[in-house]
């Protein structure tokens, strides 16, 4: 048995203050194995919002598996950006970029996708594919294979974002490697859904966060994932917040099931 909390887009220096408190509550009271953070910890990259994201991090449950994303490095100082933009992340955060999580029931890799040269776009790079499959490759037998990144494998027209570089051979190069979850956020949009890249392919499950944090909402609410994993059956709970409530609410239960290994993940009953 294993369970993630799933974080993304907390937009230090655009959070919603009153809402801190309320997610470090849950965390705990919650007990994961791992906390996933998938980027955007700061809007700006400056020191003050580094600082508020190190607070949040020393007093989630142990152990928090961080990722950059596009905000986190920075905007307007061009320089910084091009010849040292981790610098405020490795200060504040980690200074490994792409970690690994191994919890008993749960392994997790970290990809960075930001790209300093494309600010927003990202950046899916063939090396972090790479140590993906190396580390899948160690994993002990039963164990659910998690990659967590910023930037989602696909982008719906409608969010105007265009896909990360090298964003096309995420999927088969991931499912070959033996992914069973995929964590992303920078869309402020929430779903869940298992993704195959055509009929017959390894399937995965794409599980997307919103903005946990931000008042920079798009119409939705703040919300958060628990990933909880049990002898080959995923069950993903969204919490959100519900309008100007200043509190998270379970919701939006569901159920996935791995058939076998080599045909991946679907709704339960329904493989």
């Amino acid at each position: 048995m294993g369970r993630l909390l799933h974080l993304s887009d907390l937009h230090f220096g655009t959070e919603r203050a009153g809402l801190v408190a309320p997610l470090i509550a849950l965390a705990q009271r919650l007990q994961p194995d791992v906390v996933v953070i998938s980027g955007d910890l700061t809007q700006r990259a400056l020191p003050a919002q580094w600082a508020a994201a190190a607070e949040l991090i020393a007093a989630l449950p142990a152990p928090v598996l961080c990722v950059p994303g596009n905000h986190d490095v920075p905007l307007y100082n061009p320089l910084a950006r091009l010849l040292w933009p981790f610098r405020g992340y490795r200060k504040a955060v980690a200074e490994v970029l792409e970690p690994v999580v191994d919890a008993d029931d749960l392994l997790v890799v970290g990809l960075n996708t930001t790209d300093p040269y494309a600010w927003q776009r990202g950046v899916l790079r063939k090396a972090s594919l790479r140590r993906v499959a190396d580390t899948f490759a160690r994993a002990r037998p039963g164990q659910l294979r998690v990659v967590a990144l910023h930037h989602p494998l696909t982008t719906p027209p409608a969010t105007g974002k265009t896909p990360m570089r090298g964003a096309d051979a995420g999927p088969e190069a991931l499912a070959r490697a033996g992914a069973d979850v995929i964590l992303s956020g920078h869309l402020h949009l929430w779903a869940a859904a298992p993704f195959a890249l055509h009929k017959g392919a390894r399937s995965m499950l794409c599980v997307q966060a919103g903005t946990t944090l931000s008042s920079r909402l798009r119409g939705e609410d703040n919300d958060l994932n628990v990933i909880d994993f049990d002898q080959g059956l995923v069950t993903v709970t969204r919490w959100r917040t519900v309008g100007d409530t200043l509190d998270y609410t379970s919701d939006n239960v569901t159920r996935y099931q791995q058939d076998n290994a080599d045909v991946g993940w679907g709704r339960e009953g329904e493989i």
